[in-house]
């Protein structure tokens, strides 16, 4: 009995140990992981792989290709993932925690700079929104080298985003995203899929079955339920989940699928939606973390809290959902060819947003796009840390304001 006692009680320590270690490592990265997804990718390999050899190089390359693979910030569902494999959900949940409150708690503050002082109009406040032109352009430019590589590809990237000028609803951007895999099932149905090692997860499929329903459940009945009982914080819950269910393509997809949710409800004016996003750049952790900014200029902290778990959840739905059926799933020729064509229909979204509203907003003469174009080169070509061309927007922002 005692023998049986003391076995349990090592266990436990064993698994408190295993949690603290997440939330430290986690933690850490979350205040030192500058530079976007790919970057955080390349972060989580040397603290995670290299240094703690919690998964094989195999197994990892495996958890990034489904995160990509799944709607959602893919380096915060390889970080959820890894957690999950280490400690369980509650691993899972803690390696997501550590990594995304340094970014949410800056934002938040952020907005209440931006709410408690007139600085609206000020000129790092417009350098802010310069940045943001010249850091989706980058990522537009390298998406569509690697996702439109094609001129059937980048025949449906262009079509969506004249669809999207055109028919600016949040409806349409889903549609598009729907018609486009649908014709990248038709056109690419053929695809070979090369051999890949089976991939262990620590999941059941029942807990796996559990979560998917979960994310779809909230996916169909917070739209409806939003209608029936007019909400004000079930709205605000049913627009950052359904934009997190739907975002392709990583972190900067979210960008327009946000605008059309807070700018024309007047929760956040399009001034200061551009201003959030640059200064989204200038922090570690996830993008996505600019939901939390969103929320907060709304509906203060509380806000805030309510707009970050709404956006990060489905997020960890689908990756709790998929693990157990990855190996089966991502053998299949038809998926694959859907998600070509998903992944040409971001593009175009992305493409559109670079113009409205981002460009009609921040570029307002010569002088702003000289600026947009050194930002642009700073990153593109001199490769710079995206905090570092954030210093320099803002810097740039103050001194046209003085011309």
């Amino acid at each position: 009995m005692e023998s049986h006692q003391t076995t349990t009680q090592s266990l436990r320590k064993r698994k408190v140990q295993a949690l603290l270690e997440v939330l430290v490592v986690s933690t850490k990265l979350g205040l030192t992981s500058f530079g976007g997804p790919v970057a955080h990718l390349g972060y989580f390999h040397n603290e995670y792989i290299r240094k703690r050899k919690w998964m094989d190089e195999k197994s990892y390359a495996e958890l990034v290709a489904l995160c990509q693979f799944l709607p959602g910030p893919a380096s915060s569902q390889v970080g959820i993932g890894i957690g999950v494999i280490r400690a369980g959900l509650l691993g899972g949940l803690i390696a997501w925690l550590g990594f995304t409150l340094p970014s949410v708690i800056a934002l938040v503050m952020f907005a209440f700079l931006l709410k408690g002082f007139d600085i609206s109009n000020a000129g790092w406040i417009h350098g802010l929104k310069i940045v943001a032109v010249a850091i989706v352009a980058q990522a537009i430019l390298g998406m569509g080298q690697k996702l439109t590589p094609d001129k059937q590809r980048a025949t449906i990237a262009i079509i969506v985003t004249t669809i999207t000028l055109l028919w600016q609803t949040a409806f349409s951007q889903v549609l598009l995203i729907v018609v486009a895999g649908l014709i990248g099932l038709w056109m690419y149905r053929g695809t070979t899929v090369p051999d890949a090692p089976n991939f262990s997860v620590p999941i059941s499929r029942t807990v796996a079955i559990m979560s998917l329903i979960l994310f779809f459940g909230l996916l169909i009945t917070l739209p409806v339920l939003r209608q029936v009982m007019e909400n004000g914080w079930l709205s605000l819950f049913d627009s950052f989940y359904r934009t997190g269910s739907l975002v392709f393509g990583g972190g900067h997809v979210v960008l327009p699928l946000l605008e059309r949710e807070v700018v024309p409800t007047g929760w956040v004016s399009k001034e200061d939606f551009l201003a959030g996003y640059g200064a989204a750049q200038a922090v570690p952790g996830p993008l996505f973390t600019f939901a939390s900014y969103l929320g907060a200029m709304s509906k203060s902290v509380p806000g805030g809290i309510v707009a970050t778990i709404a956006i990060f959840l489905p997020a960890f739905l689908l990756i709790v959902g998929a693990l157990p059926f990855w190996n089966s799933f991502r053998k299949s020729s038809h998926v694959q060819g859907a998600l070509i064509g998903i992944n040409a229909a971001v593009v175009g979204i992305l493409l559109a947003a670079l113009y409205n509203p981002l460009w009609t907003t921040a570029i307002l003469g010569s002088a702003d796009f000289a600026l947009a174009s050194i930002l642009f080169i700073m990153l593109v070509f001199w490769k710079l840390p995206p905090w570092m061309v954030v210093v320099s927007g803002t810097v740039g922002g103050i001194l046209l304001g003085m011309i």
